[in-house]
C-alpha cells in the first residue's frame, strides 16, 4: 500500500522557471533604471546606463517593449519551451537597443542564462544545443558588429557574458542526464520485478502441474487395475483423469501465452509506497505451501493474530476453480493483505471474493489514512523499493484478467482483480456460501 502524502517541496523548487526567468531579468533591468536615472545625480555614472539615456519616446517604447516580449516568454517557457527561449532572447537586445548600447547589458543577460538551464535540463540535447547556439551567436554578432564598425576598444564584456552561457548550459545538461540515469534505474527495477515475479509464477505453475500429473497417474494406474473387475469405477477414474489433464493445459496454455508476449510494450507500473506510521513488518504467510483460496481463512487468522483484523467475504456459488486461477487469487489477496500490514496505518481490511458466471473478483480495501499512489510513466521511485503491486498486475496480466489499485475517496487503499474463468466441462457449482 502507499504511504502517506509526502512532504511539499521547498519553496525554491515550487517556482516556475518562467517565474525565476521573469524575476532575474526584471531585477537586472529594473536596478539600473532606478540608480542611474530615478535616483538624485550622483558623482556615479553608468557608461552602458547614461542618465538620459531613456530620455527619449523611442528607447522607452522599446524598453516598454522587451519588458512585454521577455515576460511573454517566461509565461509560455512551460509550454513552448524553445519559442519561449527565443523570445527573453530577442527582449534582451530589445533592452540593448533601447539604451542605445552596441553591445549586450550583462546583467539582463542573466535571464537568458536562467532559461537556457531550464531548456538543457528539460528538452532533448539538439534543442538544448540550438538555444545556446543562438544566445553565443547573438554575442558574437554583436562583437563582430564592433569589429566591423572599428568601434572596439578596450575590454569587451561577451566573452564573459559567453562563459555563464555556457556554464548555464553545463548545469543544465546535468540535470538533465541526472534524471535520465535515475528514469533508466527505475525501469531496470520495474523490469526485474516483472521478471521474478514471472519466475515466481512460472514456480508455482510447476507445483500445480506436477499435483495434477501425478493425480493423473494415480487415477490411472487404479483404473488399470480394476477396468475388468469395476468398469464402472474405471470410466469415474479415466473421467477424472480427463478433466485434470483438461484443466492442467488449459493453465499452461494461458500462462505460456501470455509469457510468449514478454517482449511486448510493458505497462506503466504501480509501485508501493515507502512505510506511512509504524512498519509492522510482514503479515503471517501459511507455514504450508499454499493451495488457493481454500488458505485464505488462514491467512485471515495469523493476519488478525498479527495486529491487523481481516473480513472476509464470500459471494456468490463456490465451486472448483482452475488451479492457477485459484493460485493466483490466493496471491494476489496475500500481496495485498502483506502491503496493508507493511504500508498502512489501518488496523482492518476487508477482502471479499465474488465468484461470477465468468469470472472471479477479488478485492481488499482498508481504511487506512489517507494517502496517494504514484503511476508513472518515468517509472518514479518508491521509498521502500517495493513492487508488490507490479506482481499483482503481472498475475492479472498473465490470466488475461484486470486489475485496479489506487486511494479511496477519503481515506484508504483499494485493490481489485477480475480474472475470467475458463468454461471446462464438470466443473459445476458447489453449495451456496455465506459471509464471514
Amino acid at each position: 500500500m502507499p504511504a502517506s502524502a509526502p512532504p511539499p517541496l521547498p519553496l525554491l523548487k515550487r517556482v516556475p522557471p518562467g517565474l525565476w526567468t521573469a524575476l532575474v531579468w526584471v531585477a537586472a533591468t529594473v536596478q539600473p533604471i532606478v540608480e542611474y536615472v530615478l535616483m538624485p545625480p550622483r558623482q556615479q555614472y553608468s557608461l552602458s546606463h547614461p542618465r538620459d539615456g531613456l530620455d527619449s519616446f523611442t528607447a522607452r517604447a522599446l524598453l516598454a517593449l522587451a519588458f512585454l516580449v521577455v515576460l511573454t516568454g517566461s509565461a509560455l517557457l512551460r509550454r513552448r519551451t524553445a519559442p519561449a527561449f527565443g523570445l527573453v532572447l530577442v527582449g534582451t537586445v530589445i533592452s540593448s537597443v533601447a539604451w542605445r548600447q552596441n553591445e549586450v547589458l550583462p546583467l539582463p543577460f542573466l535571464g537568458v542564462d536562467v532559461a537556457l538551464c531550464y531548456v538543457a535540463a528539460t528538452r532533448t540535447r539538439r534543442t538544448a544545443i540550438a538555444a545556446a547556439a543562438g544566445a553565443l551567436g547573438v554575442l558574437a554578432g554583436y562583437l563582430a558588429l564592433r569589429w566591423i564598425k572599428g568601434e572596439e576598444s578596450g575590454t569587451s564584456s561577451e566573452p564573459f557574458i559567453a562563459l555563464t552561457v555556457v556554464i548555464a548550459w553545463l548545469v543544465g545538461n546535468s540535470v538533465h542526464q541526472a534524471r535520465a540515469h535515475t528514469a533508466e534505474l527505475h525501469a531496470r527495477a520495474a523490469a526485474q520485478a516483472v521478471t521474478a515475479e514471472r519466475l515466481r509464477i512460472a514456480r508455482d505453475m510447476h507445483d500445480t502441474v506436477a499435483h495434477s500429473i501425478g493425480i493423473i497417474a494415480l487415477q490411472a494406474g487404479a483404473a488399470a487395475r480394476v477396468v475388468e473387475t469395476q468398469p464402472a469405477k474405471a470410466r469415474e477414474a479415466m473421467v477424472t483423469v480427463e478433466l485434470v489433464g483438461r484443466e492442467t493445459l488449459a493453465g499452461l496454455r494461458r500462462l505460456l501465452g501470455a509469457l510468449r508476449q514478454a517482449d511486448r510494450e510493458e505497462e506503466p507500473a504501480h509501485r508501493d509506497q515507502g512505510p506511512t506510521g509504524r512498519d509492522r513488518g510482514r503479515a503471517p504467510a501459511p507455514s504450508r505451501p499454499a493451495d488457493g483460496l481454500g488458505d485464505l481463512e488462514r491467512l485471515a487468522a495469523t493476519t488478525t493474530a498479527a495486529g491487523v483484523r481481516v473480513e472476509v467475504w464470500w459471494r456468490g456459488r463456490r465451486r472448483p476453480l482452475p488451479a492457477d486461477i485459484d493460485l493466483a487469487a490466493f496471491r494476489i489477496v496475500q500481496e495485498a493483505v502483506t502491503n496493508v500490514v507493511r504500508h498502512s496505518a489501518a488496523d482492518r481490511c476487508e477482502v471479499a471474493v465474488e465468484y461470477r458466471e465468468d469470472e472471479l473478483v477479488v478485492e481488499v480495501v482498508d481504511r487506512g489514512k489517507s494517502r496517494t499512489h504514484t503511476e508513472s510513466t518515468g517509472h518514479t521511485a518508491t521509498a521502500s523499493g517495493g513492487f508488490g503491486l507490479v506482481g499483482m498486475r503481472e498475475r492479472v496480466a498473465l490470466l488475461d484478467g484486470r486489475f485496479t489499485a489506487g486511494p479511496r475517496a477519503g481515506s484508504g487503499f483499494r485493490v481489485a482483480a477480475r480474472l475470467p474463468l475458463p468454461t471446462v466441462a464438470g466443473t459445476e457449482p458447489a453449495a451456496t456460501a455465506g459471509a464471514r
